[in-house]
């Protein structure tokens, strides 16, 4: 299947610069046996009793640090994982690519700290700080908006690029699993007393996210890496929800993603890296229900949305969607998708 079939067109402005009012207050498309616009407030009215809503609790860490080189030259970090205490994984913007043993100056609140770049993988460069890498991101770092958001982050983004659930003590994305945004405290609790159950996965969302299929044909591309864990509790309320005739609702790509791993060798807990690529043809062995936003062109997210639904549903949706002008990508609007059947 060529890339170009996933190609469509997203006017500028409905790329969504800054969150709704509320939360709650997104639109959502829902398409399940019929087509419907509402609010996501209203998502709960989709969701029984024995239903299992699963979730990506990962929190976001401030991944963007700006300094220079020691020739003086601007750089700009955003940090693709932690490898160890010492060493990260990041990508780094600059003029010229740094080459290995260059050395990277940061000043803040008047210290000082570096980084050697000792080799690289694929895209990425892998930096030895002198530091704690950990300590320095936490303490200095910016928010890591996506690059489709013009602006640079601003007092709301600590709050809003983040999910409520979202566990503090994990601060390992560089992306918000954007779909669980939408929920606030009210309508989760609104949900659990419909006796819907609450399960959660940990995937790290790497920047790799946010890069566009380059390969002609989708079977060629090779789709980035991420950290996941799903772990026993889960894989046993996943079985329980299952047995008992429940769905298995996924809140965002991550959570789909997550999930779909811990089941290609039977349903078992999993926790290491995925890579995953869902696109047309596969067949989803867990998940029945999926909210999520509107995805990028050509993305990599974009053809597991037209795995879960089929290709032209989801060409169709998107088209109304934008006759719509609903809301695009991290802090768009969301859709809540049935799983159709090959």
């Amino acid at each position: 299947m060529k890339t170009e079939k996933f190609n469509y067109d997203l006017p500028e402005h409905l790329i969504a610069q800054y969150p709704s009012k509320n939360r709650v207050d997104s639109r959502l498309l829902a398409c399940i046996d019929e087509i419907k616009h509402q609010h996501f407030k209203d998502v709960p009215s989709y969701m029984e009793e024995g239903d299992l809503l699963v979730v990506n609790q990962t929190s976001v860490i401030p991944a963007r640090l700006f300094g220079e080189k020691s020739t003086g030259g601007k750089v700009e970090i955003f940090l693709e994982r932690f490898l160890t205490s010492q060493q990260t994984l990041v990508q780094i913007k600059s003029s010229r690519a740094p080459k290995e043993q260059a050395k990277l100056m940061f000043f803040y609140d008047a210290k000082e700290f570096s980084a050697i770049v000792i080799g690289r993988q694929d895209n990425f460069f892998i930096l030895d700080w002198s530091l704690d890498p950990h300590e320095i991101f936490e303490s200095y770092g910016e928010i890591p908006l996506p690059p489709y958001m013009q602006r640079s982050a601003e007092t709301i983004d600590k709050e809003r690029y983040e999910t409520i659930y979202a566990n503090s003590e994990r601060k390992e994305s560089v992306a918000a699993p954007t779909a669980g945004m939408h929920f606030d405290a009210q309508l989760l609790e609104e949900i659990q007393s419909k006796g819907v159950n609450l399960g959660y996965v940990n995937l790290q969302v790497g920047a790799g996210t946010f890069q566009p299929v380059q390969a002609e044909v989708i079977t060629d591309h090779q789709i980035h890496k991420e950290l996941i864990e799903v772990d026993a509790h889960l894989i046993e309320q996943v079985k329980e929800t299952k047995a008992r005739g429940g769905r298995i609702i996924a809140v965002g790509t991550t959570s789909v993603r997550a999930l779909e791993t811990a089941c290609q060798k039977g349903l078992q807990p999993f926790s290491g890296e995925t890579q995953l690529f869902i696109y047309p043809g596969y067949k989803f062995k867990v998940v029945d229900l999926m909210i999520t936003n509107f995805h990028l062109p050509k993305s990599s997210l974009l053809m597991l949305v037209a795995a879960f639904i089929g290709y032209e549903k989801m060409i169709d949706l998107y088209q109304l969607a934008v006759d719509q002008e609903y809301r695009f990508l991290s802090y768009g609007d969301a859709m809540l998708l049935k799983k159709h059947e090959i």
